[in-house]
């Protein structure tokens, strides 16, 4: 048996090491040796952990060449070993890697090219900076907030997932009551679209934001950010759009900068647009970056407006010996041109409209489906053990993201309760790839669901 999926702070699917003697003696001895080598911190995915030696596109392959369909890696967002990546890093690798206080044009070029994405006043006249991680960006994005307005305050909402340096674990809330909120952090409920009107979450939103903001300075400090994943990834994957849009004025009127974690949600994954806070019609303060961005190689950064970063620049510096160094940058613009040049937004929003709608006739037949819901290639599906209560079933959750690993397709869950399926594959999935995901499901439902 698993671990059972856990809320806050116990990884949603983790592999139970009391299950070890279960295991066939070959992988007993790989996961014993990782565990003395690797120390408790570490852990596994599925009741059953998955052996990866090759990665092609979508599929991923163990030493017995057993062939798996990757439908929740989203770290290597145009699939696994794309071969422009590795033909734009090898290139680079073989003249010039260095950092960034000498004049290169490759890091210009990116932020040249990737600026206009943005729109609003980051495309009229911001800057980027970079990190290797998104740890490391909204930390950094905090770091210049809290500089730019004078105060510590961070709102997040109640499920949160934004890293984990020192900083963003302190605004983390999904990694669980044994790490603690910082002092200055407070959180919002998400906006649940199932379980609440779908037309009065924005407001909601906002007013819960104003009442922490108030509450802040009340015990004298105040507000320096809201920072927010745009499509609400570890509280439970809600994509209603427009949701933002009267939140940023909240945050605004309480003097906070609004940052825009797009680390999940962005380049071109929605399908709607290729930014995730642009489904909600905002325009941010700070747009921050992660995994995505490289392909696997380690490369993230944010984008401000000029007036924020302007006095930060002044009154500090900032410097980072491998973030923006020609390796990354060659990694980064490579994946760019990919999404671009093979319409890949297009094909998120294509091929996650087939899944939904494959997932939503599923729930005719499945009454523990209790909600089907998301944006292009992220999308999360309600397991309930009631639908007319609307009651979470993380058990059953559970048993169906094992299922699918039996018939190796590869997804995880999410959600306070541990009770949402979570599908957020490549962006370059295909149609073989979406029916290997619907059929297999579809067997996991008829032999799990009652």
């Amino acid at each position: 048996m698993t671990a059972p999926i856990a809320t806050r702070g116990k990884m949603v699917n983790a592999f139970n090491p009391d299950s070890l003697a279960a295991l066939d003696p070959g992988r007993r001895a790989a996961i014993e040796r990782r565990q003395r080598l690797l120390g408790p911190a570490y852990r596994l995915f599925y009741q059953d952990p998955v052996e990866v030696r090759e990665g092609r596109g979508t599929r991923l392959f163990d030493s017995q060449g057993n062939e798996y369909l990757d439908a929740y890696n989203n770290v290597v967002s145009i699939g696994h070993c794309h071969p422009k990546v590795i033909e734009a890093v090898t290139r680079q690798m073989s003249t010039l890697c260095t950092h960034t206080r000498y004049i290169q044009d490759g890091i210009l070029d990116y932020a040249a090219a990737m600026l206009p994405t943005y729109g609003g006043r980051i495309a009229a006249g911001g800057h980027m900076m970079f990190t290797c991680t998104g740890s490391e960006a909204n930390d950094l994005a905090m770091r210049i907030a809290k500089h730019a307005t004078g105060r510590h305050g961070i709102i997040i909402t109640e499920e949160a997932y934004h890293g984990n340096s020192d900083l963003t674990a302190s605004f983390s809330a999904s990694l669980g009551e044994a790490s603690p909120l910082g002092q200055w952090v407070r959180t919002v409920p998400a906006p649940d679209s199932y379980r609440r009107d779908p037309d009065a979450l924005g407001q909601q939103m906002a007013e819960a934001v104003t009442k922490q903001a108030w509450h802040l300075k009340r015990n004298g400090d105040g507000l320096a950010a809201f920072i927010v994943d745009s499509l609400f990834s570890s509280d439970g994957i809600y994509a209603t759009p427009g949701v933002l849009k009267p939140v940023i004025e909240a945050v605004h009127a309480a003097g906070g900068l609004f940052v825009a974690d797009e680390v999940q949600s962005g380049f071109g994954r929605s399908g709607d647009a290729f930014w995730g806070f642009q489904r909600h019609g905002i325009d941010p303060d700070i747009v921050t970056m992660g995994k995505p961005m490289g392909n696997g190689y380690p490369v993230a950064g944010l984008a401000v407006v000029p007036e924020i970063v302007e006095r930060f620049g002044r009154d500090t510096r900032y410097f980072n010996t491998f973030g923006g160094n020609g390796v990354a940058m060659a990694a980064a613009m490579a994946v760019l041109n990919v999404i671009r040049d093979e319409d890949l937004q297009a094909n998120a929003k294509a091929m996650g409209a087939q899944i939904q709608a494959g997932i939503a006739a599923m729930a005719e037949r499945f009454p523990a489906i209790g909600d089907v819901r998301g944006a292009g290639l992220y999308i999360g599906v309600e397991m309930v053990a009631d639908r007319a209560a609307r009651t979470p079933d993380a058990a059953l959750a559970t048993a169906i993201v094992n299922g699918l690993r039996a018939r190796r397709v590869l997804i995880s869950a999410t959600g306070p309760a541990g009770n949402v399926l979570k599908i957020r594959p490549p962006i370059t999935f295909t149609q073989p790839d979406v029916d290997w995901l619907l059929a297999a499901l579809a067997e996991v439902l008829a032999d799990t669901c009652p």
